[in-house]
């Protein structure tokens, strides 16, 4: 069972919201997170429906945030409603500012109210690895020491591993959480105009596997 423990409203008012597993014995702490790009929806419906199957006896702790950027998801669009690109709006080493384009990583770096939710999380959890849902190049990317579990993902979801993803990143969450605080981070990119019930079958394993085996 996951409850909701942490929720922050966006500038349009709309809800993130972090829940987490109750099981008090745990082997590791696994984060979840889906939507940081507003139109690449499937992860929130991945989540989602992961967090109602069985997870009676899950060896690790779930740390899950269905949707980080609900604003963007409501208008199909990348950024939020700032027009920010949250994956580039981390206070990383690398951080810059950029044209007001679709990669805009805000005037400063953890401007944006969906930084700070995840920044908040990563400072109160010691967490083990992430998984981050994105769309739509069908690849494993992976930040930090996650080259094993991202070879493991790949032999899951039969999805290829890249490490590097073909272009700068300037502010992004993988350099902030797998190469800054040295967290195995994962971004797996989903394959684009396959259907979420495709979707679901190739990756409800993968999910399952950070539950209870990983």
């Amino acid at each position: 069972m996951l409850i909701p423990v942490k929720t922050a409203l966006t500038k349009e008012k709309n809800t993130i919201t972090l829940f987490e597993t109750q099981n008090k014995e745990f082997d590791k702490t696994i984060l979840m997170i889906g939507v940081f790009h507003g139109e690449e929806p499937q992860g929130y419906y991945l989540l989602n429906k992961f967090m109602k199957t069985d997870l009676t006896g899950i060896k690790n702790k779930l740390l899950i945030i269905p949707c980080l950027n609900p604003d963007g998801m409501a208008k199909n669009q990348r950024q939020n409603s700032n027009g920010v690109d949250l994956n580039r709006n981390f206070p990383t080493k690398n951080w810059k500012l950029t044209d007001k384009n679709e990669y805009f990583g805000g005037l400063e770096p953890e401007s944006e109210i969906e930084t700070k939710f995840m920044t908040e999380v990563l400072e109160h959890y010691k967490i083990d690895a992430i998984l981050s849902i994105h769309a739509p190049f069908k690849v494993v990317n992976y930040d930090g020491p996650a080259k094993e579990l991202a070879e493991k993902i790949s032999k899951i979801t039969g999805y290829p591993v890249q490490k590097d993803i073909g272009y700068p990143t300037p502010g992004s969450f993988g350099n902030y959480a797998g190469v800054e605080r040295n967290i195995p981070t994962v971004t797996l990119e989903l394959p684009e105009n396959v259907s979420n019930e495709d979707l679901w079958h190739t990756n409800y394993p993968l999910l399952n596997y950070l539950a209870f085996k990983y």
